[in-house]
């Protein structure tokens, strides 16, 4: 690993703090450590331990959780244990060496959505920190699996969010037909510790997400109301679906919304269902006489 970044993230727990880091440290497996002994598959654990204030350790996905001991404040050595991750990842050396200890199965269950095109593949741990959506082999060079997953000939597009998979097929399938194969298929891939991204398209994605908050600085208020009630009311239920749903602008003229669908969402026939009846009239209430019409961009 080189180029490791670590920010530093308050808990609920005043005496536990996350660092993490701006890309994957393992993969699909959460370590817990009580103690240096239990760290034993873990160098990056063992040094820490050292630290006389640690009281346990839990590496999972991008980031290192750590709690202490009450007998510091974090305030005064969260800086120091930050640098001293980050000097120790991009040292290159071993996170969690691969053992077999403390590995937690990897569970997969396919969850049907509203678009019948589109199955949801569920998995029991976090596969992504945020969403990834492509639609070709090509798209997908930073993605192993869902390079991996393109090889199939019906797989027409794959989405990727938290812990699931959205895979769009081609007519040609029947989901009876090859659901079970998809399914051990991504069960088998994640198992024997495959990535589902590369490092650097985890920093793209970072720096599309800064770039995209500096634009959203720049949008005028109404837009800003729009974008704050799809995040709160909008996201989550449409996600529950194995799809996403971003703003793509707002015209104040006609005042006309355009989204972009993606994932399940993205040419599912009862999206515009979904558009009239749920988005758009929500939109209406709660911006009165701002918004009129919401049109949809399939992703």
């Amino acid at each position: 690993m080189n180029n490791m970044k670590i920010n530093i993230q308050n808990t609920s727990n005043p005496l536990i703090i996350k660092f993490v880091a701006n890309s994957f440290l393992v993969n699909y497996n959460n370590y817990e450590f009580n103690n240096i002994d239990e760290a034993s598959d873990s160098p990056l654990a063992q040094e820490l331990f050292h630290l006389p204030f640690v009281k346990k350790i839990y590496i999972s996905g991008n980031f290192i959780a750590i709690e202490r001991f009450n007998i510091v404040e974090w305030e005064d050595v969260q800086n120091e244990v930050a640098s001293q991750i980050e000097n120790y990842l991009n040292s290159g050396k071993t996170v969690v060496s691969d053992s077999n200890s403390r590995k937690t199965p990897i569970s997969i269950y396919a969850e049907s959505t509203p678009n019948p095109a589109v199955l949801k593949f569920v998995c029991n741990k976090a596969l992504v920190n945020t969403i990834y959506e492509y639609n070709s082999i090509e798209e997908a060079k930073d993605s192993p699996l869902a390079t991996k997953l393109f090889h199939f000939p019906f797989v027409k597009a794959v989405f990727f969010d938290a812990n699931f998979i959205s895979i769009t097929k081609f007519d040609i399938a029947e989901w009876n037909d090859i659901t079970t194969n998809l399914r051990e298929f991504i069960k088998q891939f994640l198992e024997e510790g495959n990535p589902v991204l590369m490092a650097q398209a985890t920093t793209t994605k970072e720096e599309n997400e800064q770039l995209q908050e500096e634009v959203f600085e720049t949008y005028d208020d109404t837009s800003k109301e729009i974008i704050n009630i799809l995040e709160e009311y909008v996201k989550p239920a449409v996600a529950s679906d194995g799809g996403n749903i971003q703003f793509k602008s707002y015209d104040k003229d006609s005042k006309v919304v355009k989204v972009i669908l993606q994932g399940a969402c993205s040419g599912c026939p009862s999206s515009t269902f979904t558009l009239k009846n749920g988005i758009e009239n929500m939109l209406k209430q709660m911006l009165h006489g701002k918004v009129e019409y919401v049109e949809a961009i399939n992703g």
